[in-house]
């Protein structure tokens, strides 16, 4: 009997899982499409290396070539394939993107969570993130690549270190909301450990506005990253990301567009997907407004 009810509650789980995504999807078709596009930007950024022409290789006697059936995006000034550069340059602005993301999130929800627990170190932590905050991120980022040297790595070090005090501001805001909640002292005067208050009743209900940010911090770190390497402090010349493009083709602006045109439009599509992703979600798991979206 036993195995039998464990066997029978595995498919309702499933199907539960299921129905619920389903339901998310169709009250938020925004979230369905920028799903839709992200995932065509990272095949995209998957299938180049195997299937498009190395983007570094050069051909001079088809230098500038307008877009045709051969050359679908045209050539750039030596002759590259601006096609597989392009869709190459997906691959270094997804990962900027996603690392950034990543680690931001986790230095900030450290951060952000042991100020809420320590009053003195909150003081000083504050004081020096408001610091940070208080230069440009391109700027302080800038800064560190003349001291790091230019490289894919160091440009993620570089955001991360300018977008972690606007993450760790976030967790903390609506952490200390939170956790003066009726809900959160109730559960505390009922015996909950601290981590477990954390985990359970705290984080999910500050998920939001973190979310939001990771989102933002997504797309700052792409443009960011693009803006380095336009001012030549970013990638290396030799790799083919949208920035390097952007730099290398606004001297024929007037002779040949398409070499800004098409990095140009997919940096723009992805970083506006990701910011109405972002929007969508938090409105999908906000109960304030998800109500005033339903009335």
């Amino acid at each position: 009997m036993a195995v039998y009810q464990a066997m029978d509650v595995h498919p309702v789980a499933k199907t539960s899982l299921l129905s619920g995504a389903m339901s998310f999807v169709r009250m938020n078709p925004v979230v369905l499409f920028g799903i839709i596009v992200l995932a065509v930007f990272i095949i995209m950024a998957a299938i180049a290396p195997w299937v498009l022409e190395d983007p570094r290789r050069v051909n001079a006697i088809h230098r500038l070539k307008p877009p045709s059936t051969e050359n679908p995006f045209g050539t750039d000034q030596i002759g590259r394939s601006i096609l597989s550069r392009t869709f190459n340059g997906a691959t270094v602005s997804l990962t900027v993107g996603v690392t950034v993301m990543a680690l931001t999130g986790i230095f900030g929800l450290i951060i952000g969570l042991m100020c809420i627990y320590n009053r003195w170190l909150d003081g000083i932590t504050m004081r020096v993130m408001d610091g940070l905050m208080a230069i440009p991120s391109i700027l302080l980022a800038i800064a560190l690549m003349s001291l790091f040297g230019t490289h894919v790595r160091n440009v993620i070090i570089a955001i991360t270190v300018a977008e972690v005090p606007r993450m760790a501001r976030v967790v903390r805001s609506a952490v200390l909301v939170i956790r003066e909640q009726p809900y959160v002292e109730a559960a505390s005067a009922s015996g909950v450990g601290p981590l477990r208050l954390l985990l359970r009743h705290v984080l999910p209900n500050a998920s939001a506005p973190i979310i939001v940010q990771a989102t933002y911090v997504f797309a700052s770190a792409m443009l960011i990253e693009a803006a380095l390497s336009f001012l030549g402090a970013g990638s290396p010349p030799i790799v083919p990301s949208w920035g390097n493009m952007l730099a290398e083709g606004r001297t024929f602006l007037q002779r040949a567009p398409w070499l800004l045109v098409f990095p140009g439009l997919a940096l723009s599509i992805l970083v506006l997907t990701v910011n109405v992703v972002g929007d969508a979600l938090r409105d999908a798991l906000d109960p304030k407004l998800a109500k005033q979206t339903r009335f």
